[in-house]
């Protein structure tokens, strides 16, 4: 890292130092907390994009199985629900899958003819309405129990850190699934397939309130081991009293306390991934995917498998994209579904990735704090500024009550002005790769 890097690194410190000392502290430490979050999902993308080339508009999907993680690793079983219909649903999901494996193993065992067509549709339709047949009735009985509160399985109840690498696993099991029909594709075929499968991943989380409550949202997730509740800090009179020590007020001394455990873990993480990042990126694995990614004939033509090593990179990003959703569900305490919108975990990733450094590892987490201070920042300091542009004009003016609704979208009119100038000054980013 060269001295103008880490001026850079400053100066993204001071903005969020700044933030504490003008606003608030815990203004100050979310954007901390959500900067941590999007420098890891920037990590995973620059995996895929700048080490590999790969096109991956879907890392709202990844995201999304992160958040799933965290339900079915740290809630309670409902044993209710389990007992009217889970044996029932996890029998129909196995009908399901054997059904697809029958479909293959006739494709592949028969000869080539009518006879393999007609089997494979055969069992394709037959295996279609029994597991409809088995899977829907047990879904009805496992949602008609106290729906207001429940109507789901539940988890396994185990300490919710361990959703964080099940989370990766998730994500991982879907990117193989996606990259071995995918990969294979142009990047702009690839972008399509993986922007249309992230959606699918939303809408049966939405839809199959059996898994996660669908919009009814999963709320009350546990917290990580040292990092307590804050009703649980303000009872303390140990910790009311040190509280006080500092000019600080029970409650907002409780919050902070927190949001500084959980800025510890998240760091700890970032740290451990960008220090495998850069190993990967400086072994002789990392400049084979760089010689793939500048050119994959001829690195096919000293016998790299290109394709095996896309599957890999491409995995392995997308687990890094499924550990920060599960962190960032964590951070939250609650599973919202319809929170997952393409524009803010992807779209905005890509900004991340692209105004920092593509290919830099570094780049890509300065980018994920700088862009994410700026996402926060810039509505409110876009009121302020319109307020002050407006001030000379009477209330109810047209004019000026147009400007200060339009202040609402100042975010995305910094973040193309932003993304133009450093494509226009800087077009490998603020930390190019080297």
């Amino acid at each position: 890292m060269t001295r103008r890097d880490a001026l850079l690194f400053v100066f993204v410190a001071l903005l969020i130092l700044g933030t504490g000392f003008v606003q608030s502290w815990n203004t100050a430490l979310f954007i901390l907390n959500m900067g941590l979050i999007s420098a890891i999902l920037a990590l995973g993308v620059n995996l895929q994009w700048g080490l590999a080339g790969l096109f991956n508009v879907g890392i709202m999907g990844f995201v999304a199985l992160g958040g799933l993680a965290t339900v079915i690793t740290s809630m309670p079983a409902n044993t209710e629900e389990w007992s009217v219909g889970g044996v029932r649903v996890l029998f129909g999901l196995l009908l399901g899958a054997g059904t697809i494996i029958a479909a293959i193993m006739a494709h592949q065992k028969l000869p080539q003819g009518r006879t393999r067509n007609v089997t494979m549709v055969a069992i394709l339709i037959g295996g279609f309405f029994l597991f409809r047949h088995v899977f829907d009735g047990g879904v009805e009985a496992i949602e008609a129990v106290n729906p207001a509160a429940t109507g789901n399985l539940g988890g396994l109840g185990l300490p919710i850190l361990l959703s964080w690498p099940v989370g990766g696993l998730l994500a991982a099991g879907a990117a193989w699934v996606i990259g071995k029909t995918a990969l294979g594709l142009r990047s702009d075929y690839l972008a399509i397939a993986t922007l249309g499968i992230a959606e699918i991943i939303i809408s049966v989380m939405k839809n199959e309130e059996w898994l996660a409550r669908g919009v009814k949202n999963v709320v009350g997730l546990k917290r990580p081991t040292g990092v307590p509740l804050e009703v649980d800090l303000q009872n303390s009179a140990g910790f009311v009293e040190k509280a006080a020590s500092f000019g600080l007020d029970p409650a907002t001394a409780s919050t902070l306390y927190v949001k500084l455990g959980y800025s510890v873990l998240f760091a700890v993480v970032l740290i451990l991934l960008l220090w495998l990042s850069q190993m990967a990126l400086n072994s002789p694995w990392g400049r084979m995917m760089r010689a793939i990614r500048d050119n994959e004939v001829a690195a096919e033509a000293m016998g790299k498998n290109v394709t095996a090593r896309h599957l890999q990179v491409f995995i392995l990003g997308s687990a890094i994209c499924g550990i920060a959703g599960a962190m960032m569900t964590t951070l939250d305490g609650q599973l919202t579904p319809t929170s997952y919108q393409p524009l803010r975990f992807t779209f905005l990733i890509w900004v991340m990735v692209i105004v920092g450094g593509s290919g830099n590892n570094f780049g890509s987490v300065l980018g994920g704090f700088l862009i994410w201070f700026l996402w926060v920042q810039v509505e409110p300091m876009g009121l302020g500024l319109m307020n002050l542009i407006t001030a000379g004009m009477s209330d109810g003016y047209w004019l000026k009550d147009h400007l200060i609704e339009s202040a609402a979208h100042m975010r995305l009119l910094t973040m193309g002005i932003v993304l133009l100038l450093v494509l226009r000054f800087s077009p490998r980013g603020l930390i190019p790769e080297r």
